[in-house]
C-alpha cells in the first residue's frame, strides 16, 4: 500500500474554505509548497495579506486580526514518526518553545503543536486529508485571544 502522498503546490481555495473570523479578515491567498519523503514534510507557507481596514494601526491586533500562533508564513519541517520535536520561537512576547509531533496513520496526517507561553501551555492541531477530488483540506483549531479555540478548514486545490 502506497503512503498518502501529500507533496505539491497548492492554492487556497477560498470558496470552498470555512474560515474563522481572523483569517476572513485577513487572507486574500495562501499557497502551500508541500515536499514529502518517507520520513518527513516540509511545508513553505506563502499569504497575500488583505489591507487593513482604514485608520487601522499598521503592524496588526488589536483589532486588525494580524498574527496569532502558527499564522506566520515561511517554512516549517515536519518528521513524520509521531516523536516529539522540540524548538523555539521568538517573537514580540520574547523566546518560546514549541513542542510539534506529526504522525501520519491511515491517509490522514496530524500534527499537534505545543507553545509554552507567560500564559501556560497553547495546543493547537491541524488534520490534513485528501479528498476523492484530489482537494487537500486542513481542519484546524487552535487557541485565540480570548481563551477559546478558533476553529477552521482550508480546502486547497493542487496547482497544475
Amino acid at each position: 500500500q502506497k503512503a498518502t502522498d501529500f507533496s505539491g503546490t497548492w492554492n487556497l481555495d477560498l470558496a470552498k474554505s470555512t474560515l474563522n473570523e481572523r483569517e476572513k479578515a485577513s487572507i486574500e491567498s495562501q499557497t502551500l509548497t508541500v515536499t514529502q519523503t518517507a520520513t518527513d514534510l516540509k511545508v513553505e507557507t506563502t499569504t497575500k495579506r488583505t489591507a487593513p481596514p482604514t485608520g487601522a494601526p499598521a503592524g496588526g491586533p488589536p483589532g486588525g486580526g494580524r498574527g496569532g500562533m502558527g499564522s506566520g508564513d515561511g517554512t516549517v519541517t515536519y518528521t513524520l514518526d509521531g516523536k516529539e520535536v522540540k524548538s523555539e520561537i521568538s517573537n514580540q512576547m520574547g523566546s518560546m518553545q514549541v513542542s510539534t509531533k506529526a504522525k501520519l496513520e491511515g491517509g490522514k496526517l496530524e500534527i499537534t503543536r505545543s507553545v509554552t507561553t507567560p500564559m501556560g501551555d497553547r495546543v493547537s492541531t491541524e488534520k490534513w486529508s485528501l479528498g476523492a477530488d484530489g482537494t487537500l483540506s486542513i481542519a484546524s483549531q487552535r487557541p485565540n485571544r480570548d481563551g477559546g479555540m478558533d476553529t477552521s478548514t482550508k480546502v486547497f486545490a493542487k496547482k497544475q
